[in-house]
């Protein structure tokens, strides 16, 4: 009875979220001038976290430790995660949705509530039309491309759950990738490249690799490997948030031993290579600089003495930048003094306590 109870509960509050979700849709279709802000806002809505007291009502005990152990690695649950297993559950209650997000295609924010919303729906309930199934895996490319990116310029992970699932469940999954266009299976691949380093996936990366179906230009480009690598470079180039920066050039490492074409392997390094000198393009900080030479010296160790004798010619051709250069190697030089006294003082502290003990 009291299951009963509860399953009730929370199947009122969904349906009442459902509603909620009509009614924006329903302003935004209406109110040309406001549009924009209305879909905004309630893609924020859908993007939020649950907090505790929503939890207990919308979760029972079972899904909340199901949620952990897929979530947990950044302990967020948000409302897409759970409407969007209830749109493949029950089906029939995100129709109305769908259409009036149909008659917003065009505009900002509809394809990121699609993505949120119906990610699962797509590839578990039957669509017949192949042009509706088209239309429908491109806005889901396209909008999970604008979330990710938002989770890049914040530098969080809100997002990971949806990451995840297009990953695990469906770019890995022969039969779950096939359900959607040609074409549309090339662009998530392509897009899945791009954030596997960032939503730390790259222990899968052989076997997803393995799922590359053979591409119209393969034959200029080369293998799996050689377009994930090219995805990855474009990526890079683009990032300008420095937290995230540098965690790609630090699990960039993974693509040891990767065999590439001449021309990628060459793009990669000049990529890696224009990290490494402060000023323009890229202006990259101290940081990034060393996390690069770290990156192109492990991926590329032949070679690497020479390189860094080229860099520093080509430093003390600016001599502007020749007392921070001096600065940062003095204090580096003092660190490395400091912590070997420190050690000496701690290993001799722990061998006479270990003679007076004895």
């Amino acid at each position: 009875m009291l299951e009963a109870s509860s399953t009730h509960r929370r199947s009122a509050y969904l349906n009442a979220l459902t509603q909620e979700i009509e009614k924006k849709l329903q302003r935004a279709l209406a109110s040309p001038s406001q549009r924009r802000n209305l879909l905004q806002e309630l893609f924020t809505d859908v993007a939020l976290e649950i907090d505790d007291r929503a939890r207990d009502i919308i979760l029972s005990k079972e899904e909340c430790m199901i949620y952990s152990a897929v979530d947990g690695a950044n302990g967020q649950l948000c409302f897409y995660d759970v409407l969007a297993d209830y749109y493949v559950r029950v089906p029939e209650s995100g129709n109305h949705i769908l259409d009036l997000i149909v008659h917003l295609w065009s505009q900002s924010f509809a394809s990121h509530i699609f993505a949120l919303l119906f990610h699962k729906w797509l590839f578990e309930v039957q669509i017949d039309s192949n042009e509706v199934l088209l239309r429908y895996s491109s806005a889901l490319v396209q909008g999970a491309t604008n979330v990710f990116w938002i989770d890049i310029q914040a530098n969080t992970r809100r997002f990971q759950s949806l990451f995840r699932y297009l990953f695990e469940e469906v770019a890995l999954e022969h039969k779950q990738i096939n359900k959607i266009p040609g074409q549309v299976q090339r662009d998530l691949l392509l897009l899945l490249s791009r954030f596997i380093i960032f939503y730390n996936s790259a222990d899968k990366l052989e076997s997803f690799l393995k799922q590359f179906p053979v591409f119209p230009n393969a034959f200029l480009v080369g293998s799996p490997a050689d377009f994930f690598v090219i995805e990855l470079t474009d990526q890079l180039q683009k990032l300008k948030v420095e937290p995230v920066l540098l965690h790609y050039l630090s699990q960039i490492r993974v693509l040891q031993g990767m065999e590439l074409r001449m021309a990628t392997s060459t793009r990669l390094k000049a990529c890696l290579y224009s990290f490494t000198s402060p000023g323009g393009p890229m202006y990259p900080t101290r940081a990034v600089r060393h996390a690069a030479w770290d990156a192109l010296d492990f991926l590329y160790p032949v070679g690497q003495y020479p390189r860094h004798l080229i860099s520093l010619f080509f430093r003390l051709l600016y001599p502007w930048y020749w007392p921070s250069s001096c600065w940062n190697f003095i204090m580096s030089c003092i660190k490395a003094v400091v912590y070997t006294l420190l050690g000496w003082v701690f290993s001799s502290w722990e061998k006479l306590r270990e003679r007076t003990n004895s």
